[in-house]
């Protein structure tokens, strides 16, 4: 193998040459390209404009629904409403923007796979299986709403907000089932199971500092287990039927009493009037009694005389009464009652 003999270091200056002039080289080069260098005015007057488009950037918007949180340099100095604002540009001063008046919604225990109609949806059974307070396992799916009622601690206190949310309100809707049987799960204690975890709900983001709003909370769906159902369902119909009995009963109960107590005040009421009636009548027969008792004592024979008189007139108009001729008064036969006896036989 043949040696490589490196070559010796030279200069690309020749002996007696010296290096071109930077200002030369310069020279040449804008001739040959006819790149005109900018004066000094002019070199001014594009910073000038470079800086106002720059403060120009700090010029934003917020829409009727949002709000905007001013930081600078990393801290918030303002939080503001809609309409137009102005802010340090960047990297002094930075804007975030975000809707405070939408209505967020979660889903927990489902998720909907296609609005439809007809809707679908894709149960998840980790958040939706809850124990109750009498230690039955049921199936409980629901819906969480809420809006921004605090930006900046709604931007800065959480790192995930919807996720913080759905973890509060599966937690409080666990701790609300815990205290509640099944039978009022399933039928009449919804209501109640509602607001409560709101309520327990909100008092957790308020601790949070959270800036969250929770709207509503809502039963989707409230079931036993699937391999349960069926005997559930008989469980709750039977229950729904002996309340029914019990309410029947209750409704004949609270007809059939008043009306006997009203039966019952009406017979003594008769009673008591009758009692009165006899009572004024017998004073009155009484009294009667003691003023013909004093017209006899003036005058016997003539109230002796009246008296009968009153008592052949009650008597008489009662009875069949005959008048005949002393001359026929000894023969019978104008007496019979022939024309009563045709009658009978005419029948």
């Amino acid at each position: 193998m043949g040696t490589w003999n490196k070559p010796p270091n030279k200069s690309p200056w020749e002996k007696g040459q010296k290096p071109p002039d930077i200002d030369e080289l310069l020279s040449n080069l804008q001739d040959k390209f006819k790149i005109g260098m900018p004066k000094k005015g002019g070199i001014i007057f594009i910073i000038i404009i470079a800086v106002a488009f720059w403060f120009a950037t700090g010029i934003f918007i917020v829409d009727p629904e949002e709000q905007a949180v001013i930081k600078r340099f990393g801290e918030v100095t303002d939080v503001v409403g809609p309409g137009p604002h102005y802010h340090f540009p960047s990297p002094i001063e930075t804007v975030q923007i975000a809707p405070v008046t939408a209505v967020r919604r979660l889903e927990i225990g489902f998720r909907t796979i296609q609005v439809g109609p007809p809707a679908k949806y894709r149960r998840v059974l980790k958040e939706s299986l809850m124990l109750t307070g009498d230690e039955n396992i049921i199936d409980v799916q629901f819906i969480v709403q809420y809006r921004i009622s605090n930006l900046e601690n709604y931007l800065y206190s959480l790192t995930n907000p919807d996720e913080t949310v759905k973890s509060a309100a599966e937690s409080a809707m666990r701790e609300v089932i815990g205290d509640t049987s099944v039978t009022e799960a399933l039928t009449v204690g919804k209501g109640v199971i509602e607001d409560t975890t709101q309520q327990l709900l909100q008092q957790t983001m308020n601790s949070y500092l959270a800036g969250i709003k929770i709207e509503n909370v809502k039963l989707q769906d409230v079931h036993p287990p699937d391999a349960v159902k069926e005997a559930f369902k008989d469980v709750v119909s039977a229950r729904e039927d002996r309340e029914k009995m019990i309410n029947d009963a209750e409704g004949y109960r609270n007809n059939l009493v008043p009306k006997s107590r009203g039966e019952a005040a009406q017979v003594i009421n008769n009673a008591r009037a009758y009692a009165k009636e006899k009572v004024l009548v017998a004073l009155g027969e009484s009294e009667r009694f003691n003023l013909v008792y004093e017209e006899y004592r003036k005058a016997k024979k003539i109230t002796r005389e009246r008296i009968l008189l009153e008592t052949m007139a009650s008597i008489l108009p009662k009875v069949t009464k005959v008048i005949a001729d002393k001359s026929v008064g000894g023969n019978i036969l104008p007496f019979l009652p022939i024309g009563q006896s045709l009658n009978l036989l005419n029948k």
